[in-house]
């Protein structure tokens, strides 16, 4: 069985293509690459907050449940089912890529005029109570607060005064919970903060006919922008790798998200990588990330991402629409056009982070602050096919030196950010594959 949640949330168990870009798109590095990842998007304006808790649970359904603190006791309105879809195109939108470009033929229109600064250039549950069973006070500190079913949840809102008590009253209620639950709800309890609890049930899922469990969306005011992702780390293994992977697009109105108690940095980009890697971008990006991960000791927060959604340049998928944006809970996006500069509901600045993290490295919640920063900024990683046609000019010459410089540079900015070999990374490479030029005679009377 696996399970990955959003980390806000503990499971209770064991564009059209820009003119200005001139190449295109052969690889993305989304949200699947990484094992034990967690996907969560936060709309955030003052103090209104739009979260939606997206999760790939896969077991018995009558297993699953989770846990997410809430600021205060939610009303109905207040709860949504979210579409997934939202979430896969936010990933698309913002993952980073892999670009293309063909170099040109140094003989053609360029002759006597390529230099290599110009060809390197990179261009921009069980016997468990019933749900109505557990809607009474009981004697361990636990207050239901309210009760819904939104969709194919069973929603209950709890509040406690000491965590064991918490503890006991939802193993009580049928609830298989990791053996650190009491420790990972004991901040949350000190803070008075209130408990959402959803578990599948299952007569309305079979009615809806939804296979896979969709996203939970919740609205709220708070003062504090964050993620409780201590929680979630209830769910770690205790022994072997706990690190987790967790994706937060944050959609904002007036500039690039970051996190406030931990290192926000940007990801490696704007590197020319070697040809090989055209059809092993997945293992190259998620090396570059582990790489930078490392010499960060595992301490930062990555931006992915970050650029206004009224615009991209290149656009990797076609933007959000405002009826998208609002799904996602962008109340200000007010049309159903695409997003444009100018447009009625544009201006949505969309950062995209990666964390991984555990207990040691993270023991705080993420908090989070919206800077008034609007440069753009996405991961990407260029790779520069050489031209293979004949050759019979001046300037092949110079494009052939400067196709082995190029080619010396990207084994080692390859080396330099994933780590790998450069013995290794040579021999990917191959010989020079430019060809020599061709007789002299050969080109005379074409």
């Amino acid at each position: 069985m696996r399970t990955t949640i959003a980390a806000a949330a503990a499971i209770l168990t064991t564009a059209s293509q820009a003119h200005a870009f001139c190449g295109f798109f052969v690889g993305k590095a989304d949200a699947k690459l990484f094992n034990k990842s967690s996907q969560v998007a936060i709309v955030r304006d003052g103090n209104h907050t739009v979260l939606t808790l997206a999760n790939d649970y896969e077991g018995p359904l009558d297993e699953f449940a989770l846990v997410v603190p809430v600021p205060s006791v939610l009303e109905r309105d207040q709860i949504h089912i979210g579409d997934r879809k939202l979430l896969d195109h936010l990933d698309a939108y913002s993952s980073p890529r892999l670009v293309e470009y063909d170099d040109p033929d140094p003989c053609e229109d360029r002759r006597g005029r390529v230099s290599r600064e110009q060809m390197a250039m990179v261009p921009y549950g069980r016997n468990a109570r019933s749900f109505d069973q557990i809607t009474s006070n009981i004697p361990l500190g636990v207050t239901v607060e309210a009760t819904y079913t939104v969709g194919e949840y069973d929603i209950v809102l709890l509040s406690a005064t000491q965590s064991r008590g918490l503890e006991i009253w939802l193993r009580e209620s049928g609830y298989q919970i990791p053996q650190r639950a009491a420790r990972a709800l004991e901040p949350y309890v000190k803070q008075d903060m209130k408990f959402f609890v959803a578990k599948v049930n299952l007569k309305e899922q079979r009615k809806i006919g939804y296979q896979e469990l969709r996203p939970i969306q919740i609205a709220f005011d708070s003062p504090r922008f964050m993620l409780p992702i201590r929680l979630g780390m209830a769910n770690a293994p205790a022994t072997g790798d706990a690190t987790q992977d967790l994706i937060v697009y944050t959609l904002t109105r007036k500039g690039r998200v970051e996190a406030s108690n931990y290192q926000t940095v940007k990801i490696p980009s704007d590197a020319n990588v070697p040809e090989f890697v055209k059809g092993e971008f997945s293992d190259l990006y998620r090396a570059i990330f582990t790489r930078a991960w490392h010499e960060r000791d595992g301490r930062a927060v990555f931006t992915e991402y970050a650029w206004n959604m009224a615009w991209c340049d290149p656009c990797s998928s076609q933007p959000l629409t405002a009826d998208e944006l609002r799904g996602l809970g962008v109340f200000w996006a007010a049309d159903t056009t695409p997003q444009r500069w100018g447009a009625p509901g544009g201006g949505t600045i969309l950062t995209r982070l990666h964390v991984r993290y555990d207990s040691d490295r993270f023991p705080e919640d993420l908090m989070f602050q919206e800077t008034g920063d609007q440069q753009t900024f996405q991961g990407r990683y260029v790779l520069h096919r050489a031209y293979r046609g004949t050759m019979s000019c001046e300037a092949a010459d110079r494009y052939r030196e400067m196709l082995a410089d190029r080619r010396r540079d990207e084994a080692d900015t390859l080396a330099r950010l994933t780590g790998w070999s450069p013995e290794m990374i040579r021999d990917r490479m191959g010989p020079d594959s430019a060809p020599p030029n061709e007789s002299w005679w050969k080109s005379l009377w074409r």
